[in-house]
């Protein structure tokens, strides 16, 4: 569909939603998914023929258009024109929520630039779905997308992520599955995993057990979208003295050493993983019930080691 500035509709700027569609069982598609889908004049898919399937099953008729990441550019450019012409367009993954492993938040990066608010239509993650069957611990977590294929970077993924103490989630193909549990069981250990893989579809089933027992049991061929939970790093705090004198030293929890030491590497590594200093702050406050003025002091200094957060 051209882009044609004369089609611009007075009325003024249009809308863009980011649509959840279902990770496998069609059910799972919320009302206000298929209302906005049904109401929009175009939808950007990441595959097209796969979006057409779940549109032709719900009697959906609207234009569509392709939207992955080697037309991002353009695509996007023609999308945001339209959208600034009054056209109101919806944003589809191939399944699951739009921007969580997939090139939509260039899109919304773009469109948040020329004043352009998304709105989110939510339903279905893959990787939520996981970790609250996983049987391992929900909070904190931190998603870590798909891990590189092969060489330096590879390596480094997995061990700049080696003493997050929070649970890790990880996208993987099933070609790459065995490959990945061996590299996590070497750089991380073995520890608990839960392996996810055709959620909500048929043959969905969940591993839970070590990361060996894993090894051994998906040794055969695998097939399937898989997700992985892990567990995390686990540090030995006990005897550690803390080289800080923090303020408030009557608080409770505040300057015992395990505590002290405990609640400041747990900061540290939030504010690594690019969390902003007050979605850091809140986590440690809620887990540690210590007062936020002193966790937000204490996130304000680490913070200069890791400006991105």
């Amino acid at each position: 569909m051209p882009s044609n500035h004369d089609d611009c509709n007075e009325a003024g700027k249009g809308n863009l939603f980011l649509v959840a569609t279902p990770i496998g069982n069609l059910g799972d598609i919320t009302l206000r998914a298929l209302e906005t889908l049904r109401n929009v004049d175009i939808i950007a898919a990441e595959d097209t023929r796969r979006t057409r399937k779940l549109l032709s099953y719900f009697d959906i008729h609207k234009p569509l258009v392709s939207y992955h990441e080697h037309n991002a550019r353009t695509s996007g450019n023609d999308l945001l024109e339209k959208i600034a012409c009054g056209r109101n367009v919806a944003l589809v993954t191939d399944a699951g929520t739009p921007c969580v492993s997939d090139p939509g938040k260039l899109l919304v990066q773009a469109a948040l630039e020329r004043g352009i608010e998304p709105v989110a239509i939510p339903g279905p993650t893959a990787l939520i779905s996981a970790l609250v069957v996983s049987g391992l611990s929900s909070q904190p977590f931190v998603f870590l997308g798909f891990a590189p294929v092969k060489g330096v970077e590879r390596r480094r993924f997995f061990q700049a992520s080696s003493s997050f103490e929070m649970t890790l989630i990880l996208y993987e193909s099933p070609k790459r599955l065995l490959k990945t549990l061996k590299d996590i069981s070497q750089i991380w250990g073995d520890r608990k995993i839960a392996v996810a893989r055709e959620l909500t579809k048929m043959h969905e089933e969940i591993f839970r057990g070590r990361i060996s027992e894993a090894l051994l049991y998906f040794a055969g061929e695998v097939r399937g979208e898989i997700v992985l939970v892990v567990e995390g790093a686990v540090h030995e705090v006990a005897g550690i003295e803390s080289t800080v004198v923090l303020e408030n030293a009557d608080l409770p929890g505040v300057n015992s050493p395990p505590e002290a030491c405990a609640w400041k590497q747990e900061l540290e590594i939030l504010l690594e993983t690019g969390l902003s200093a007050k979605e850091a702050v809140q986590t440690i406050v809620r887990r540690f019930d210590l007062p936020r003025r002193l966790i937000y002091q204490t996130a304000l200094e680490m913070r200069k080691q890791y400006p991105s957060s």
